[in-house]
């Protein structure tokens, strides 16, 4: 069994998570700590877990809010996605830390709020404050549009999890949920111009879009991932990042991306992918991709060590664990008793 720097058996430490962003909650398997993941939440597309995202993540049991809130484990932290979270276990009385997953300025946008983003910025900051409570940004460009840079802790793929790139499959992949509310985020305007009568195919949730369909399961997006010719991912630069985690699968799996100039983006131009703001020359970019298998193999495979470099397994694991205890050590020295 594995042990932690306190000698204590990873095992018997419990991280209570709200359940959102699943493929995000999946990598907390790799803590080696137990999960306890709250369904059954309000406002959620899917009330369970989506296994179409990903599969059940290791040492996870499912439980309702209620029985979480009621429940007598003590937790190890507490980890939410935003406010209401926060706020849904504002009684109980273990460290909690928020995780910050999109822009302040993409969050309001796509939710069509109009409430100020200082305003937002201000109340989660004081709230935290007062309750000792830890922010984590998954970016460096999320972490300063919320004002929380302390803590930046990247996401991961590890491309042991994937299947021998082929490419065999002449057809671009792009991997999105909810374009129709997110497309000025996702520069779907530049997307259409410059792939626009290529073969391309969407994978996602998109009620909006009755021609694009999910992958059955993680296995079968892997399977995706192995034989298309290469993977898409535009974005505004003051509302997204230069990639998501369906970008770092991609590159994990051995595809070259390509995508507008960002200056976040992982992808060298013309080492793992190619970078225009043109969509004319973006569309020749994919077209030579789509006539040279072996083009797209040699990118790809600068696009893995990428990943590999940049975005690891083993970097995610300590980095988060430092967080939680980050929380915790906050928690203690919080201003006011829950």
């Amino acid at each position: 069994m594995e042990m932690q720097e306190t000698g204590e058996p990873a095992v018997e430490r419990t991280l209570m998570v709200f359940n959102c962003h699943e493929a995000w909650v999946y990598q907390l398997g790799v803590l080696g700590y137990g999960l306890d993941v709250i369904t059954g939440l309000k406002g959620r597309y899917k009330q369970a877990w989506d296994e179409q995202i990903r599969p059940v993540p290791t040492g996870c049991q499912f439980v309702s809010l209620s029985e979480a809130l009621e429940s007598r484990k003590r937790y190890y932290c507490i980890i939410g996605h935003n406010i209401a979270d926060l706020l849904d276990v504002k009684h109980r009385s273990e460290p909690r830390l928020i995780v910050i997953h999109s822009t302040l300025e993409g969050r309001m946008l796509e939710e069509k709020s109009d409430v100020e983003p200082a305003q937002m910025k201000e109340l989660l900051h004081n709230y935290l404050d007062m309750v000792g409570g830890h922010a984590v940004a998954v970016s460096q460009l999320k972490g300063r549009s919320w004002g929380f840079t302390e803590d930046v802790v990247p996401f991961f793929a590890d491309p042991e999890d994937y299947l021998p790139y082929s490419g065999e499959n002449a057809c671009g992949l792009r991997i999105c949920n909810f374009v129709e509310s997110r497309k000025r985020i996702l520069l779907w305007d530049l997307h259409d111009r410059a792939f626009g009568g290529l073969p391309i195919q969407i994978v996602g949730h998109n009620p909006g879009m009755p021609q694009v369909t999910a992958a059955r399961n993680w296995e079968d997006l892997k399977r995706m991932l192995q034989s298309h010719r290469f993977y898409i991912h535009t974005a505004d630069p003051k509302l997204e990042d230069g990639y998501n985690m369906a970008t770092l699968e991609a590159m994990a799996a051995g595809m070259p991306v390509v995508g507008n100039r960002h200056p976040g983006s992982p992808v060298e131009h013309g080492v793992s992918g190619f970078l225009s703001d043109e969509p004319d020359e973006l569309g020749r970019y994919a077209e030579r991709l789509l006539k040279d298998r072996d083009l797209a193999v040699a990118m790809g495979r600068q696009a893995r060590k990428t990943v590999s470099e940049r975005f690891s397994k083993g970097g995610f694991r300590e980095a988060f664990l430092r967080s939680i205890e980050t929380a915790r050590h906050k928690w203690h020295g919080r201003k006011v008793d829950l």
